[in-house]
């Protein structure tokens, strides 16, 4: 007789192996960011600074998933590092916005290698990555329309 279904154990969860893999991808970009003095977060920051060299803070967190109790120390320390500047707008102060400097552009060549890297350390086809992609994509935007 076929073994029921038990919605609490833990090899019948989604959420496990995504959150472990997460970790471990994360973990995985440690050797490749520690030269560069960069956490995964000063990292990812860095990378939509890279595509907008001006954003705002609350853009900045929308794009990263990461609430301001988060950005705010990230965005300290790059500021401290010398990679970014944060201003308050004039037009209301409550609008606070992140600019790349010189400094911030030029680490870029330096983490050019990265994704290249990590990639090897993916066994998956193209394919199979754009597949993988496509499908975390559409779970983050189920995500958020369920939230709203």
């Amino acid at each position: 007789m076929p073994e029921q279904f038990d919605p609490l154990k833990l090899e019948n969860q989604l959420c496990f192996p995504l959150y472990v893999c997460s970790k471990e991808v994360i973990r995985r970009y440690k050797p490749f960011l520690d030269p560069l003095d960069l956490t995964y977060t000063q990292y990812i920051t860095l990378m939509v600074l890279w595509e907008h060299r001006h954003i705002a803070v609350k853009e900045l967190g929308e794009r990263l998933y990461l609430d301001s109790g988060t950005m705010t120390p990230v965005l300290k320390k790059l500021e401290s590092k010398g990679y970014i500047t944060r201003t308050r707008s004039k037009e209301d102060e409550r609008n606070v916005f992140v600019d790349l400097t010189e400094r911030g552009l030029a680490i870029k060549d330096e983490a050019r290698g990265i994704p290249q890297h990590m990639g090897g350390c993916v066994h998956l086809t193209m394919e199979e990555r754009q597949q993988l992609h496509g499908l975390l994509v559409k779970i983050l935007k189920g995500l958020e329309h369920d939230k709203g």
